[in-house]
């Protein structure tokens, strides 16, 4: 039996689906922490789930994945770093759902879409990490910005860069989404 496209059962299977893949990717990376900084294991389905879902799921899912997954597992740490991501994770999936919607679903597009997710998403960190910085009495140089940002995450970036189009241009063809 086929659902609708949108219908809230599809819609809250497939937002689990998102959730649990959020708590499982970086069980992959967790022995090697520095991998885990690298690949930016949570980022991806909470970009799909922008793409796939719209805005406001991916916002939603966003912002809970990473402090439902530090109060389950104790990873990411709460204090900054999973509250710095529940506004990263959120805005990916704010901002892909959104673009995504407003775009015509063409590859050039898609691609415009996911940078500008991901360049919001990080911009949002480094904003959200700078202000719990200075609550806490501490500094968030402009540097630790750029390593946290890019630096370090080159990795995660070109995988999400290929891998997350890919992904989309196959759930399209098997007529998954529009």
């Amino acid at each position: 039996m086929k659902t609708k496209p949108n219908s809230p059962a599809r819609n809250i299977v497939l937002a689990a689906l998102f959730l649990a893949l959020a708590f499982v990717l970086p069980m992959i990376t967790g022995h090697v922490p520095q991998i885990g900084n690298m690949l930016c294991p949570m980022h991806f389905p909470m970009l799909l789930a922008g793409f796939v879902l719209g805005g406001p799921w991916g916002l939603a899912l966003g912002f809970i994945a990473p402090l439902l997954r530090s109060v389950l597992f104790g990873m990411p740490p709460l204090y900054p770093i999973a509250i710095s991501m529940a506004f990263e994770l959120a805005t990916y999936g704010a901002v892909s759902g959104w673009m995504y919607k407003k775009v015509r679903h063409t590859l050039p597009m898609m691609y415009a879409a996911l940078a500008t997710a991901m360049v919001a998403g990080r911009l949002v960190w480094g904003a959200v990490r700078f202000v719990l910085a200075g609550l806490s009495g501490s500094a968030f140089p402009f540097s630790a910005f750029l390593s946290g940002a890019l630096l370090t995450a080159v990795p995660g970036i070109i995988a999400q860069l290929i891998l997350i189009p890919l992904i989309l241009t196959a759930l399209q063809k098997a007529k998954f989404m529009d």
